[in-house]
């Protein structure tokens, strides 16, 4: 399945996710892992600063207000840290509280849309690849108020964190939207089986996945 089904795991973390192997990753592995971070971040960013002028621009006409947004997210052991992205909803889209997204969510403005599915949106966080807060590869960060909640209703679920969040990851390639508690389960499996058996080839599978749906606009 190429996924961990934690409904079969028992209580004994340390059968499933021994932090001895964990913490060992291949040296070899790990400096591969930081190249390709800084090489496609240092891509992208130039690659958005190309970008920036006809983004303005759409952002003026169709996805009035502010071009960028920060928010908190859950990063590596728990550490939150500010992400950085295009703006794709409307100003007040969170009046209310926190909303779970979801595919084809109303509050997506047009111009919004296109971002998402061209991935646009997703360029500013290159910026956190490079400080070391992400990588290109690993769990997406999630908000703290649905990390809270999620680690109460889903057995392992914090240990998606004992790496660092990613831009993209094997639940983004396998997976839709994580808009409900069954759906971040669905995903949060997908993200241990990366847990355990990350490595430099499941990445370039992912990496390839990624740029695929990134040139056929397959983003939501």
């Amino acid at each position: 399945t190429h996924k961990l089904m934690v409904q079969y795991f028992d209580k004994d973390f340390n059968k499933y996710f021994p932090f001895s192997d964990i913490s060992r990753d291949n040296r070899l592995y790990l400096v591969f892992q930081r190249l390709i971070d800084v090489l496609f971040s240092v891509i992208g960013l130039l690659g958005f600063t190309v970008l920036i002028p006809f983004v303005v621009i759409g952002n003026l006409f169709g996805n009035k207000g502010p071009l960028f947004y920060a928010q908190d997210r859950v990063g590596k052991n728990g550490i939150n840290f500010k992400i950085y992205k295009l703006r794709s909803m409307v100003v007040d889209a969170e009046k209310n509280g926190a909303v779970w997204a979801k595919k084809n969510d109303a509050r997506v403005t047009k111009f919004g849309r296109f971002l998402r599915q061209t991935r646009i949106d997703e360029l500013p966080q290159f910026y956190n690849i490079l400080k070391g807060d992400m990588s290109m590869i690993g769990p997406r960060p999630e908000r703290p108020i649905f990390v809270e909640q999620l680690s109460k209703e889903i057995p392992f679920y914090g240990t998606r964190n004992i790496i660092k969040p990613g831009l993209t990851g094997w639940a983004q390639v396998n997976t839709e939207y994580g808009g409900s508690v069954e759906e971040s389960l669905e995903k949060l499996q997908y993200d241990l089986y990366y847990v355990k058996h990350r490595g430099i080839f499941i990445d370039l599978n992912i990496i390839k996945r990624t740029l695929s749906t990134v040139i056929f606009f397959r983003g939501r």
